[in-house]
């Protein structure tokens, strides 16, 4: 039997069972965005990612539970956070693929990240950053959900900046963000990165998209794709077959042109 969740925690399965979380009852918690976060990253076994903005270790570990031989470094900045992500990792069986870096995602140059002892350049990089500006939302009283969910003018150009500076030249940067900031995301990537796709996520059929999954290559001129979206809720409310593939089967979503995801 396992031990029991600490006080004020709890334990949640992802990936349809195949993955456990202890996270936060209350405060910040991972959810779906994470599990589609991982799923559209182009990992390979034996290649090397890095996240920015760890938190509890849900979008690394869905990733590495669906790619064998991987390696993820995951910065996280409240260590709190970076410590659930270690025990995540452990109780998982994934300890020695995840290597958290307690810092913030803004000081990891590549000579920093190369001093505290995970040296670039990586295949790839992901986040999940903060779907907020400060100067136009309300900023919980949690510090905690504060820093996740909310960050200063320019933090997504600066974590662009970083991911990219580590990424290997044809390396891949993957990011979910809200649809009304598309915008911000394409320049952020603007001179940095090429070949974007994005992949729309309607939370229904007929409804515009609630959120955006990106995906940039380092050094390509290729042009912007947009696809298709994916619809994540049927009428009565259950997932689609498209979701339950990603959020409970573990399956990859393909942003290459030239294949397929299901839509429905």
């Amino acid at each position: 039997m396992s031990a029991p969740e600490a006080p004020g925690h709890t334990a949640d399965a992802f990936l349809g069972g195949r993955l456990t979380l202890g996270q936060p009852a209350r405060g910040v918690r991972a959810g779906s965005d994470a599990v589609f976060l991982a799923a559209a990253v182009p990992a390979r076994p034996g290649e090397r990612v890095l996240e920015a903005g760890l938190g509890t270790g849900a979008a690394a570990l869905a990733l590495l539970a669906r790619v064998g031989g991987l390696a993820v470094v995951g910065v996280e900045i409240e260590p709190g956070q970076a410590a659930l992500a270690r025990q995540n990792a452990a109780r998982n069986g994934l300890a020695d693929r995840l290597a958290v870096v307690e810092g913030d995602i803004a000081a990891m140059t590549p000579a920093t990240l190369g001093r505290l002892g995970t040296p670039t350049p990586f295949d790839h990089a992901m986040a999940n950053p903060p779907y907020f500006e400060e100067e136009a939302s309300r900023v919980s009283p949690d510090p905690a959900r504060a820093r996740a969910r909310v960050a200063g003018a320019g933090a997504l150009d600066l974590w662009v900046a970083r991911l990219a500076e580590a990424l290997a030249p044809g390396g891949t940067l993957t990011l979910i963000h809200r649809a009304e900031a598309l915008g911000r995301v394409l320049a952020a990537l603007e001179g940095r990165l090429g070949e974007v796709a994005v992949l729309p996520l309607a939370p229904r059929r007929g409804q515009p998209a609630a959120r955006i999954i990106v995906r940039a290559r380092k050094g390509s001129r290729a042009p912007m794709r947009l696809l298709a979206p994916i619809v994540l809720h049927r009428p009565d409310g259950r997932y689609t077959s498209a979701a339950e593939r990603v959020l409970r089967h573990a399956r990859a979503l393909c942003l290459d042109p030239k294949q397929r995801n299901v839509r429905s």
